[in-house]
Order: C-alpha cells, then structure tokens, then sequence
C-alpha cells in the first residue's frame, strides 16, 4: 500500500510539473547584465519580457547587489536623465524590452566585479491586476562593459 501511495505521489508531482510552466504568466528572455570594472559600484541587466495576462513589474533583488531597483532613462532638455519608477507596465502579451537608454534594473552597490561569461542570478516580480506576485528567476549573463543592445542581441553573442 506504501508503495502504491508514494507511486500516485510522485505520478501527480511529475504531472504538475507541465502543469506549472503552463501557468506562468510572464516569460523573460535575453537577459544580460553589462560587465563592470574593479571597484565599480553599478552596473545594468537588460531583457525582454512578456506577460500573457499582463501586470507591472513591482521589484527586483539579486545577491550581488545590496539595492537593486527599476529605473528609466529619458531625454529632459537635451540631457538624459536616470530616476528610480515604482513599477513598469506590462501590457497583456506585448514585448517589453528593458535595454540601455530606456528601462532597466539598476544593480548597485555591487559586491563583487561583473566579470565577461559570468551569470547574475536576478529575481523580477511582477504583479498582476488582482495582486498577485509572480515571482521570477533569471539568470542574466555578463556581457563586456562597452556591450550595446545591438551587440548583445546578436545570435553568436547569446551562445556565449
């Protein structure tokens, strides 16, 4: 009887298993993270999210930064200016590209150098129109410092 209960057991974990990336309602993918110098205290992770249902990207955490936040670029009187947003919209299955001189998470007061070929784990939750959090895991690669949008999208430079 043991046998045939942890046998049912394990049948509906593995079934769910389908099940529960069924259920995701945001995808992120071509994350990347611009490599830093020595000492260097910032740096950027960049991506392309969609939400199926929609919702707003409320947070982000990661263990090599102690404050990681959401912040925008734009163009004020013919400077560009950085500030921290509350969240970023994510309309319902529209592409929403964090990238240089536009959104993006802003990882700071780095613990250590964001060195070429490492992976910066990056935790985003997004928030759906009832308050539900979805929490979700990205392991974004570091790119070199002088890294472009346009570089990294490049298929020989998302093998590496």
């Amino acid at each position: 009887m043991k046998t045939a209960v942890s046998s049912l057991i394990i049948a509906v974990a593995l079934a769910g298993a389908p099940l529960a990336n069924a259920l995701a309602k945001t995808t992120v993918s071509d994350a990347w993270v611009r490599g830093t110098v020595a000492q260097q205290k910032t740096s950027g992770m960049f991506c392309r999210i969609t939400s199926a249902s929609g919702g707003r990207l409320v947070a982000a955490s990661s263990p090599v930064a102690g404050v990681v936040e959401i912040h925008e670029m734009t163009m004020v009187d013919n400077m560009m200016r950085m500030r921290p947003v509350a969240g970023l919209d994510l309309p319902a299955g529209k592409l929403v590209e964090l990238k240089p001189s536009g959104y993006h998470v802003m990882l700071m007061e780095l613990k250590q150098q964001l060195k070429p070929g490492d992976t910066v784990p990056v935790t985003l939750v997004v928030e759906d129109k009832d308050g539900t959090r979805e929490s979700i895991e990205v392991k974004a690669q570091v790119k070199p410092l002088a890294t472009t949008q346009h570089d990294a999208m490049k298929p020989d430079a998302m093998k590496q």
